[in-house]
């Protein structure tokens, strides 16, 4: 089993910046490695959604049209991080985020396995 904890939200003004990561633990962490990471958030009475996702390697990578430009996703697999690196922030990227795994970078929820328990980011207009 894989556990993912986020950490890094908070509040912040429009147009600021945060950097959300995902370190995995557990006793199979060391998988983490081989598994793409994606990011999703959600926000009270809608779906949740994709924000962004990342290969194994690191060497492939897609975002929400909604965060394109804005949002860096990256991993360090010798940490078993992935990190969202998110700038330009707007009030509507409030949401919680939550960082999931699974074998390949898709953009729909059903494709991880593993998923943390989220972590808020508010943004104030």
């Amino acid at each position: 089993q894989v556990q993912l904890v986020e950490s890094g939200g908070g509040l912040v003004q429009a147009g600021g910046s945060l950097r959300l990561s995902c370190a995995a633990s557990g006793r199979t962490f060391s998988i983490f490695s081989s598994l793409a990471v994606g990011w999703f958030r959600q926000t009270p009475g809608k779906e949740r959604e994709f924000v962004a996702t990342i290969s194994w390697s690191g060497g492939s990578t897609d975002y929400a049209d909604s965060v394109k430009g804005r949002f860096t996703i990256s991993r360090v697999n010798a940490k078993n991080t992935v990190y969202l690196q998110m700038n330009s922030l707007k009030p509507e990227d409030t949401a919680v985020y939550y960082c999931a795994a699974g074998r390949v970078p898709v953009v729909t929820l059903e494709g991880y396995d593993y998923w943390g328990q989220g972590t808020q980011v508010t943004v104030s207009s």
